[in-house]
């Protein structure tokens, strides 16, 4: 996503907590992992998993 930003001539904003790792995984936010698996609970944007 960086490249992609970079090389473009307009600003693309991306809210920091939807950024996800490159294995898929959630990693990288400020506010914990668990804010983050929340925030994105909300939009929803994770899909369910079994167990939770």
């Amino acid at each position: 996503m960086g490249r992609m930003i970079g090389a473009s001539p307009l600003l693309v904003e991306c809210p920091c907590h939807r950024v996800i790792g490159a294995n898929g995984s959630l990693t990288g936010y400020a506010g914990g992992v668990e804010r983050k698996r929340q925030l994105l609970g909300l939009e929803g944007a994770l899909q369910p998993t079994l167990g939770e």
